[in-house]
């Protein structure tokens, strides 16, 4: 018995010793367990804001310059040899490639056909009614048909730089083509005996009366590589002014044709009456154009001015 009681106290003794060194486990309650989780989740909450907040200017910009109108541009104005002019692209100066944002392409195209009538018009009435070429002969009534289609290729050399990343250079292949006709008509009141009488390939021709008349064709069908410069002159929002100014070196030079009536025409004394005889004379006719289709067939760059308003989205 007196064991007993002595191990009895030594237990009492040491084992609160034991117990402060050893974990206490609280019990938990629902109320704490909830403000646990709470703040977990507003932590979490936190941390992914925090990730994003830091990459949202990125994303933005990306989806900019990912969007498929950002870049796409429109034009439209006129060419002082196609008639309207107006065309459709792509150029984005906002990417981060230094090369992607020199580069731009578009496709061009023009036409005099809405505003043919208009331009012929005009043209009379700035020549007059006839234009002087001698001898009491004049060039009346022009009519101009053009048009023409093209891909081109833009380079910005100073990107999106201001101002200066407006100029570029560009590059291309065109074809179209230009047509002129016009009147050559007159009166000769001071010949004598009522002829007109003319000189062509060695041959004497007189007209028995003093009116003479005929028609003159230009004609140039051209097709080439393109060289030339511009620039894009911003206006407000994405509206801007455009310029274009280049050649078209074509192998294909302009071709002329001049019409000539065989009414009351003679060559040699002899009336132009029948067949052989306008086949001889139309001969004589093509071997004096040949020498002013020499000095043209050296001519072989093809001028290309256009002004305009575009918008890039």
């Amino acid at each position: 018995m007196k064991k007993i009681s002595m191990f009895a106290l030594f237990s009492v003794i040491i084992l609160p010793v034991f117990a402060t060194d050893a974990p206490v486990t609280e019990p938990v309650t629902e109320e704490k367990q909830v403000v646990a989780e709470t703040a977990e989740t507003i932590s979490d909450t936190e941390h992914v804001v925090t990730e994003e907040s830091a990459d949202i200017p990125e994303e933005v910009v990306e989806q900019k310059k990912s969007s498929f109108l950002h870049g796409f541009q429109i034009g439209a104005g006129v060419s002082a040899t196609s008639g309207l002019n107006g065309f459709i692209g792509y150029a984005n100066k906002d990417f981060d490639s230094f090369w992607a944002k020199r580069f731009g392409v578009r496709f061009d195209f023009g036409t005099t056909s809405p505003i043919k009538s208009n331009i012929n018009d005009l043209l009379n009435d700035v020549l007059g009614d006839d234009i002087e070429i001698g001898d009491n002969l004049a060039i009346s009534d022009i009519d101009i048909d053009a048009h023409h289609y093209a891909a081109m290729v833009d380079f910005y050399p100073f990107g999106n730089t201001w101002f200066l990343g407006g100029w570029r250079l560009t590059g291309g292949y065109y074809f179209g083509e230009l047509q002129a006709t016009a009147n050559i008509a007159g009166t000769i009141n001071e010949l004598d005996g009522g002829s007109y009488e003319f000189e062509l390939g060695g041959n004497q021709f007189k007209y028995s009366g003093n009116s003479v008349h005929g028609t003159a064709e230009f004609d140039w069908d051209y097709r080439g590589p393109y060289l030339g410069t511009g620039f894009d002159f911003g206006l407000f929002a994405g509206f801007k002014i455009y310029m274009d100014a280049g050649v078209v070196f074509t192998n294909k030079s302009a071709q002329l044709d001049l019409n000539v009536p065989f009414d009351n025409l003679y060559m040699n004394g002899v009336p132009v009456d029948n067949d052989t005889i306008k086949e001889t004379v139309n001969d004589i006719i093509d071997e004096a154009l040949a020498d002013a289709q020499s000095e043209l067939d050296d001519l072989k760059f093809y001028p290309m001015v256009k002004v305009g308003f575009m918008y890039r989205f």
